[in-house]
């Protein structure tokens, strides 16, 4: 279980008030920030009927373009999820502003479903919205808390409900994402402990909306099977967000980005053949997307730095930043194989996206 933490500080005990902020309170702890965390926001006083409000001036304030920006910067196309959660921002927004003349209604299902292959950006995605959710009132901490079958379910009885349980102190006031979520539930194990987290989490999804996100990832047709088997976790999602698999030229160009920030460059005849790197690689077993292509520019600086370390004569700075087509043509990928192992777990499934940002993400997506 990995924790990533956001820009509100450890957690504050009093519950979310007026649109999803921190209520006030009267102790002086709370005030002066003694608990390590941040002074409470007192609440909002309400309009008059005739009062108005600029939604725009609203939405930079809360910084919304500032976090839809980063995720442009960040992940390579996923325009319907980009749009999505640019809908979710706004429906907020109005909540929000709603709020303030005291038209009082339901807090928005926040609760989401993330559906798609390894590698495409669930994780990245996840813990911008915990920012932006944070930014706009309706998360304390907006930190993200992602977890996998392993972290909440026990191997004996009596196990489980104190792993549940602790997984979700951790992650209240924030995010909370489950990886590979189909995996708490196994019928075919009469002995499984799995649907005691379960039954643990239905109950804070529903008691517990207004301080904790749910997040449950996977791929799209065993969160089918999950949600049918689990009728009671699928009505509690809100938003089902679908990760599509990257094309060629959006792989060609997550590899633009990883090699800047690298310092590193293509040589122009390298161009053409990582293309086609990409494309066999693309139709082969246990392709995780961004993942697969960051381990294979991985696979081609280690080529890079024999061919360096072996030549004769000194190298200069360009020899150093530029990957030629040598240094992938050495992939065995153009024989008809998988390059190496590395793009799946210790069971042979796609590893989880922990890999494909390991600066930025906190766990995997």
């Amino acid at each position: 279980m990995k924790e990533q933490e956001g820009p509100g500080g450890p957690p504050k005990p009093k519950r979310a008030g007026f649109g999803g902020r921190p209520a006030s309170s009267s102790s002086s702890s709370e005030e002066s920030g003694e608990d390590g965390g941040e002074p409470q926001e007192p609440a909002e006083e309400l309009l008059a009927d005739d009062a108005t409000i600029d939604l725009v001036a609203d939405r930079a304030k809360a910084g919304v373009d500032e976090v839809l920006a980063e995720l442009d910067r960040e992940l390579v196309g996923l325009l319907p999820v980009k749009q999505r959660i640019s809908e979710i921002a706004a429906l907020l927004l109005v909540d929000r502003a709603r709020r303030r003349f005291g038209l009082e209604s339901e807090r928005p299902n926040l609760h989401m479903s993330f559906t798609g292959s390894p590698g495409t950006g669930k994780t990245t995605v996840a813990m911008r919205m915990a920012s932006l959710l944070h930014r706009l009132g309706y998360l304390r901490r907006g930190h993200l808390v992602a977890v996998t079958r392993d972290d909440l379910v026990g191997q004996y009885v009596g196990h489980t409900a104190p792993k549940t349980k602790d997984v979700v102190k951790r992650a209240m006031g924030g995010l909370l994402f489950i990886d590979e979520a189909y995996y708490l539930y196994r019928p075919e194990n009469e002995r499984d402990y799995g649907q005691e987290s379960i039954e643990i989490l239905l109950q804070v999804m529903e008691n517990d909306r207004d301080d904790l996100v749910v997040v449950l990832a996977g791929y799209a047709d065993r969160m089918d099977v999950f949600f049918k088997s689990n009728p009671g976790m699928s009505s509690r999602v809100g938003h089902h967000l679908d990760f599509p698999e990257y094309d060629v030229k959006e792989l060609l160009d997550i590899s633009g980005l990883i090699l800047a920030k690298q310092n590193f460059r293509l040589d122009p005849e390298a161009e053409p053949v990582l293309r086609d790197y990409l494309t066999r690689r693309r139709e082969q077993p246990r392709f995780a997307n961004a993942r697969s292509v960051r381990n294979a520019l991985e696979r081609a600086r280690l080529r890079q730095a024999r061919r360096l370390v072996t030549a004769e004569g000194d190298v200069s700075k360009d020899d150093l930043v530029t990957l030629i087509a040598d240094d992938f043509l050495g992939s065995r990928v153009f024989d008809g194989e998988p390059d190496d192992e590395s793009d799946t777990d210790a069971a042979g499934r796609p590893a989880e996206e922990s890999a494909e940002e390991p600066v930025k993400e906190s766990a995997g997506g």
